[in-house]
Formats: structure tokens, C-alpha cells, sequence
């Protein structure tokens, strides 16, 4: 049921909240008011006096209501209890349309805290999407998941916010494009999916590697009950290190930047990674060539690409991978996580990327800060009843090859099933 929920302003000018409707409103079906004139001049008389701000009339949502508007065109979500209707919204959205539609119909209050380090600049953004709010006898969150588990945003949070600007903005545009040679956007845009939704299929793009690799428990059966075989992926675990390690910068992120950037015509990265070609063909062109300049492009990224496969997989293939399941923040992020045991060269040689943990937790903290609450995080998961996964760092990396093992295993005997 929905029922109706007034702002208005009191003498201070203030907005307080009063279950009550206007005298002459209407309502549509689906809970949406519809006033008349006379609902109209009530509510400017109303407004009069002391009152500066004009009252606004919200709606007040059942969580049964809110989980109804789930889909591509249709996108409501709550944050702080408060309902939004980002729908006509979501393709302006800086991190990209998929993020808000992978929490339609659901909570999204961790996520925004964990999300966006000055959320009082957002709120300018939401404000003229707010469409009501939770009726008072519903859960802050949806009633499976465990509210007591967010009280990280707030205790540690000074850890976390810092200082956003356009330089922030440029600096990523010079890093990622003019440094590494791949687009900001196509990065952003696929690292803002996987953090909010960790080895969730299909949600995480960085689970989904078919045809070349199956992951998890439940692709690799799929897979093999459709007697899908595009290659053998019984040996997955071996061609890793033949095809995985060495081909992941070089080929599949490369190719995969320059068909976004042109498809969806991000002129901005376009011209900033065609800068990052022109540096190198300035520089080493005069010495290597043409051809000897691409091949020394490459051959770096060749190098670069088994760093960047072990320190960001050793910590995501071998956890949990499921679909859709609407955990809470806490959940979601520790199940799909896991760290690699602190140590001077640890935190060195994967940028204190260590702490996977506590990066997706707060994925704004400068790293540096992430064995500070460490310690807080861990004691939360005790008391939750979570696993804290904590290995050391040649264990991670082979646990990468047996997550592999087994699930190649669970497609063979789906393949082969009759």
C-alpha cells in the first residue's frame, strides 16, 4: 500500500513530515497523486507566512512496491531511506548506467557511502529524483539482509574521504590513457560494476572471460549441460599461464578499450590514447621504426600483463561466485574477496592491493590506509560469522590454478553427463 507523506515547513522553516493528504487530491493507480486546483491552492496557502521553502508532497513506498521497478527502463532505488526514480536519469550517470541498474529495486545506501567520498555535492544530483520514501514499518534494508552490518561507512570514514576535483578527473584521464594507453571510460565504467557486485554472474564483467576461461560453480555446468565447447576446457588450468597471463593487457584489455571507445564514440579518450601512441612513436620511433616501436609497445604490456593477472584474480577466482543473491554490503564484498598476508614486499609488489578486502570495502581510502582497519574489519566478520580470508601470497597464486582445475572438472562431468 502506498500511503502519502508531506514535507512541510514549520515556523523555523525547517521540514517536518505529517501522514496526511491534501483536501481534494486524487490518486492514480500505482500510488501516484494526482492534485486538482483546489489540492494546489491549499498547498500555496500552506506555504505562506514564515515558511521560505515550498512544501513537497512524497509518496511512502513498501519495499514490495520498490522491488517492482527492477528493470533496464524502470529503476527506483532507496538511499537512506529515501526513494529515487533514477530511470530517466541512469545514462547521465557518471559511473555508468549499469551500476544503478544492478541496484534497482533494492538498498543502495552502502554502496553510495562507499561509492562517492563527498555525498553532500551528490545530493544536488538526487534531489530532483526523490520521489518518496520507506513507509515507517519498513527495515532501512531489505528484511534479509543484516543492517547491523554498516556501521563501516561511519566509524572509519575519516580514513576514507578525500579531496575530489577536475584535476582528479584529469589525472585519471592522463594515467590511464596517455600512460597505459587504455580508455578511462571503458575502465571506469567496467571497475565501478565489478566492485558493486563482486563475482555476482552476469553483473561483474570481470567474470565473465567465455569462451576462453569458465569460472565459478555454476558457468561451467551450464556450459557443458549445452554441450558448449568452444575449446577444451578441461585444460583451462594449463592455458592459463599460456594464454591468460601473458595476452590479458596486450590483447584482451587493449582490444576490448578500442572497440568501447569506438563504439559509444568517447572522442575525449579517443584523442588522449592517441596521444600515448604519438609519445612512442615520437620517442622511439627515430631508433626502432615503425614496426620496432608497436613491438616494444607490446612487449612492455606483454611483461606488465602476468603482474596484473596475479595480483588482481589471486584474490577473486578462487571465492565464491553465484548470481544474484541481494546480500548486504558487508556480505557481498568479504564473500567475493579475499588478502594476501601483510608484508614490506606484499604491499609493495601489489600497490597494498593486498588488502582486497578493504579495497572493496572502501574503494576511495589511499591504500596506505587499509591495514589500519583491517583490524576493525576482521572483528566485524567474527562477529557476523563471515570468513576472513587471509593467505599467503604463493598459496594465492596457486589457488588460482585450482579454482581453474575445478572448475573444468564440473564442466567435464556436465559435458560428458548422458
Amino acid at each position: 500500500m502506498t500511503m502519502k507523506f508531506e514535507e512541510k515547513c514549520g515556523d523555523n522553516g525547517s521540514l517536518v513530515g505529517r501522514n496526511q493528504s491534501y483536501p481534494g487530491e486524487k490518486h492514480q493507480p500505482k500510488g501516484k497523486p494526482v492534485t486538482n486546483g483546489e489540492a494546489e491552492f491549499y498547498a500555496k496557502q500552506e506555504a505562506n507566512g514564515k515558511c521560505s521553502v515550498p512544501r513537497k508532497r512524497l509518496n511512502m513506498y513498501t519495499w514490495q512496491e520498490i522491488q517492482r521497478h527492477n528493470q533496464e527502463a524502470d529503476q527506483w532505488l532507496v538511499i537512506n531511506r529515501k526513494v529515487y526514480n533514477v530511470s530517466s536519469w541512469a545514462d547521465r550517470h557518471p559511473g555508468g548506467r549499469r551500476v544503478l541498474n544492478h541496484y534497482a529495486g533494492e538498498d543502495a545506501t552502502d554502496v553510495f557511502r562507499a561509492m562517492h567520498p563527498e555525498p553532500d555535492i551528490v545530493q544536488l544530483y538526487l534531489k530532483p529524483l526523490l520521489i518518496g520514501e520507506l513507509a515507517p514499518g519498513e527495515h532501512s534494508q531489505e528484511r534479509h539482509k543484516n543492517a547491523q552490518s554498516s556501521f563501516l561507512q561511519h566509524d572509519v570514514g575519516h580514513l576514507s574521504i578525500f579531496k575530489k576535483s577536475k584535476w582528479n578527473h584529469v589525472m585519471h584521464k592522463f594515467v590511464m590513457c596517455h600512460l597505459k594507453g587504455l580508455s578511462a571510460n571503458w575502465w571506469n565504467y567496467r571497475h565501478f560494476q565489478h566492485h558493486v557486485k563482486p563475482n555476482i554472474y552476469p553483473k561483474d564483467p570481470d567474470i565473465d572471460m567465455g569462451p576462453l576461461f569458465l569460472l565459478g560453480d555454476s558457468q561451467p555446468v551450464k556450459y557443458g549441460k549445452k554441450k558448449i565447447k568452444y575449446i577444451n576446457y578441461e585444460k583451462q588450468h594449463l592455458y592459463f599461464y599460456m594464454v591468460g597471463l601473458p595476452l590479458l593487457m596486450p590483447v584482451y584489455f587493449n582490444l576490448q578499450s578500442m572497440q568501447v571507445m569506438y563504439l559509444r564514440r568517447y572522442w575525449v579518450d579517443i584523442a588522449w590514447v592517441s596521444s600515448f601512441y604519438i609519445r612512442y612513436f615520437i620517442t622511439f620511433g627515430p631508433y626502432y621504426g615503425i614496426f620496432g616501436t608497436v613491438l616494444l609497445i607490446y612487449l612492455v604490456k606483454f611483461l606488465e600483463s602476468p603482474w596484473i593477472a596475479y595480483v588482481t584474480q589471486m584474490s577473486h577466482i578462487p571465492m565464491r561466485m553465484s548470481t544474484e543473491e541481494n546480500r548486504d554490503w558487508l556480505s557481498t564484498q568479504v564473500l567475493a574477496t579475499c588478502n594476501i598476508e601483510q608484508s614490506f614486499f606484499n604491499d609493495w609488489f601489489t600497490g597494498h592491493l593486498n588488502f582486497q578486502i578493504e579495497h572493496h570495502l572502501f574503494p576511495t581510502m589511499p591504500r596506505h590506509n587499509y591495514h589500519k582497519v583491517a583490524p576493525l574489519v576482521r572483528s566485524l566478520c567474527a562477529k557476523h560469522g563471515l570468513q576472513y580470508v587471509n593467505k599467503p601470497m604463493l598459496r594465492a597464486f596457486g589457488d588460482i590454478v585450482r579454482a581453474l582445475k575445478k572448475s573444468a572438472a564440473l564442466w567435464v562431468d556436465a559435458y560428458y553427463e548422458t
